[in-house]
């Protein structure tokens, strides 16, 4: 303890400054409410893992509002989210606690590391842009009606004016994605996609301002602006499927305890965790997380560390024991020893990990990016060639302009760019009727390509949620016991076993002077004996290979209950689909052998590994990589959060973590596994889709560039020929459904 006060003197310390002091007297009591009432309101936000419909929201929210200082809560079921508005001095914890008397789990987020992450505002732009160039599109081509219908040269000089009226705002406002991207291109000496498109719009534009002029017969103000919408359009369904996607390593950040209590010689005082230093004590009470990385120097409890590695069962921590950033406290308060903390801690370098591992993702370009390599210079060389050309030929700049434009409104790259999300927006839809959300938009590309695929275990192949087995075939007795201790217990296995007795009926003996005893078990009198409930050497049962806890009643042998942990729906279908379609399937788990073996052996899983940390997993994935395998990973727990980023692709169940969820690219909506099979089958229909589409927009080029390049194509007929190439690519993707 001398230690400590030695570090609370060489530094100063934010002591509870988000909390008024209390006191006994009256006057300081006004003192103190009239500085809480000059504190800002605590803005607090809770990842809230297993929320799934109306009901869970109404609950949670009522649940919460009932929280003393709470003055606003609002869930969010996409995002599984819920932020509450409360008086200065409100913790998370106190609303945890609520939500857990509901049954309910939650976790204190960050919502600074998330503040980028809550609206979709280039979405909401694009849509914008695109009902803008909609309205003006079919306005212009009301106008040109008349022109083709034979207007008289004054009337159609008017409409010309009234149609560049409408057109150069709606293309100045409308364009503006492709203009800025174009001119960002160009600023980096390459030649994006963007670059030819806004060529052909300002110079469809340009030339038909030019004709209305000079009084000409023709303008093209409607293929300009028909051009932009197309083009919109097919940027906006690209938008939408990469919608859901956002930073696994700022979720992770985000999940890291913000606050800790600090042992000093005044007492426990909380303190932001940033405040700590290696040495310092800090106290984590019964249902908290560990705040840093340390080693227990006071108490005994059990951890759980599920979240961090996957293992199924508590581990025993007392002093001595190395606990991490992110882990829960289950049974008994544990003084920690500081060794690692904020960005240095465990959890911390978990999310830098994902990092990296994100920003090597982002390198794989999609199939309409490496196409636009080749596409986009040869399409300049074509105008620009045209041009020359013809203005050699024919010494007119007028005519020699208007074949240029019309071969880069003929040629620009509109079926190109909704050869890919048109496929992929009509995949999703069909894998979102089969449970199946697509968050990125090379994901389907990424999926087709997958000859590996390996699965977590706990919450994943499994629902996480332990069973008893053959729960009929005991003692009533010893059940009636076993009911009883079991209601008095916060563990794990404890609650499970409650459950089960409570579900078959079973009567509940009377236990007397039932003390829960941290990281053994809890213990009581029945009839005059000492009854037992726990671990294997605190029972003095003989631990088996599996999960399990035992009872000892006086001294009788003990009563071994095994645990299964039951496979998710759909689990065997998946497997056996993967199978068919020639894919290796891995089991790789944080869990101990027994468990790990029994469902690899049930779900027909040759290759399965035990007992792997996050790294061991990452380190696995990046070996398969290295060997040319694509891998696709399955799982739903902060510890394969690293992994999920590291694969080539990644599925995460929505039951999963904030985190886990963030890191793959592929969300499983529904408890069965089944569809991942027919995932892996549409996304291989779907390439070969985006192929045909290339295809089909090469074949329309083929075709349409040499009837541009000697003079039959206006810049109208242009437009209209390329309308037609984007609704045949539009019709092609289609066909997925």
């Amino acid at each position: 303890m001398g230690g400590v006060a030695g570090d609370a003197g060489r530094r100063p310390r934010r002591m509870n400054a988000g909390m008024p002091a209390m006191s006994a007297c009256p006057a300081c009591g006004v003192g103190s409410l009239a500085l809480a009432t000059a504190l800002p309101p605590a803005r607090l936000m809770l990842s809230l893992p297993h929320i799934h419909c109306a009901a869970c929201i109404g609950s949670i929210e009522a649940a919460l509002r009932k929280v003393p200082g709470v003055t606003s809560a609002r869930v969010n079921l996409t995002l599984r989210r819920g932020s509450i508005d409360a008086a200065p001095g409100t913790t998370a914890a106190s609303l945890v606690a609520a939500l857990a008397d509901i049954g309910q789990e939650a976790h204190e987020l960050d919502p600074g590391a998330l503040s980028a992450t809550e609206t979709d505002r280039q979405g909401q732009a694009l849509l914008m842009r695109l009902a803008v160039a909609g309205f003006g599109m079919m306005n212009i081509m009301i106008l040109s009606v008349a022109v083709w219908s034979g207007a008289g040269e004054a009337a159609r000089g008017m409409f010309h004016w009234i149609s560049a009226a409408i057109a150069l705002p709606t293309v100045a406002f409308a364009a503006q994605p492709f203009f800025r991207s174009g001119w960002m291109s160009l600023r980096a000496r390459r030649m994006g996609m963007d670059v030819p498109i806004s060529l052909a719009i300002v110079l469809a534009c340009a030339v038909s301002v030019s004709e209305t002029l000079q009084g000409g017969r023709h303008a093209w103000f409607d293929a300009a602006v028909s051009l932009t919408f197309f083009l919109l359009a097919g940027r906006y369904l690209d938008h939408r499927t990469r919608a859901a996607a956002r930073s696994a390593a700022a979720v992770l950040s985000a999940l890291e305890v913000p606050r800790a209590w600090l042992v000093g010689p005044q007492g426990a005082q909380e303190v932001p965790v940033a405040d700590l230093c290696p040495g310092d004590l800090v106290l984590v009470r019964p249902g908290g997380r560990m705040p840093v990385d340390g080693v227990v120097t006071q108490g005994s409890s059990e951890v759980d560390r599920a979240i961090l590695t996957g293992e199924s069962l508590p581990v025993y921590a007392g002093p001595g024991s190395v606990v991490s950033a992110g882990e829960t406290n289950l049974t008994g308060p544990l003084t920690l020893r500081v060794t690692h903390a904020g960005a240095d801690s465990s959890l911390h370098r978990m999310a830098d990990l994902v990092a990296v591992a994100e920003a090597s993702r982002t390198r794989y370009t999609a199939l309409a990016d490496r196409a636009a390599r080749i596409y986009a210079p040869a399409v300049h060389v074509l105008a620009f060639g045209a041009f020359a050309v013809w203005l050699g030929l024919s010494g007119d700049a007028r005519l020699a302009v208007n074949i240029a434009v019309a071969v880069l409104i003929i040629t620009c790259p509109c079926a190109l760019g909704l050869a890919v999300p048109a496929v992929v927006t009509a995949a999703s839809g069909r894998l979102f009727r089969r449970g199946l959300l697509i968050k990125d938009a090379t994901a389907l590309e990424r999926l087709a390509e997958v000859d590996v695929v390996v699965f977590d275990k706990t919450g994943t192949l499994t629902l996480g949620v332990p069973q008893v087995r053959g729960l009929a075939s005991y003692d009533p007795a010893v059940l009636a016991v076993v009911a009883a201790m079991a209601e008095g217990s916060a563990h794990p296995l404890a609650q499970a076993l409650a459950a089960a007795c409570s579900a078959a009926k079973m009567p509940v003996a009377v236990v007397t002077d039932l003390i829960e005893v941290p990281g053994c078990g809890i213990g009581g009198k029945w009839q005059g004996r000492s009854v037992r409930l726990g671990r294997a050497d605190w029972t003095g049962a003989i631990s088996a290979d599996t999960t399990a806890t035992y009872l000892r009643i006086g001294d009788d042998a003990p009563v071994t209950f095994i645990f299964d942990d039951t496979p998710r729906p759909g689990a065997a279908e998946a497997v056996a689909g993967l199978h068919a379609q020639g894919l290796t399937v891995i089991l790789m788990s944080g869990d101990s052998v027994g468990p790990v073996n029994a469902l690899a052996d049930r779900l027909g899983i040759s290759d399965r590994m035990a007992n792997q940390r996050p790294a061991d997993k990452v380190a696995r994935i990046g070996a398969l990589t290295a060997a040319g395998h694509k891998v696709l990973m399955v799982g739903d727990g902060l510890n394969d959060t690293a992994a999920l980023a590291t694969a080539h692709v990644s599925i995460a169940p929505a039951s999963g973590l904030d985190a886990a969820r963030a890191a793959s690219d592929i969300v499983l909506l529904g408890t069965s596994l089944a569809s991942l099979a027919d995932a892996v089958r549409i996304a291989r229909v779907s390439t070969r889709r985006m192929r045909q589409n290339f295809a089909i927009s090469v074949a329309y080029n083929l075709v349409a560039v040499p009837f541009a390049l000697l003079g039959f194509a206006t810049p109208l007929l242009a437009a209209i020929a390329m309308s037609a190439s984007s609704i045949t690519v539009s019709l092609n993707a289609m066909r997925i459904r």
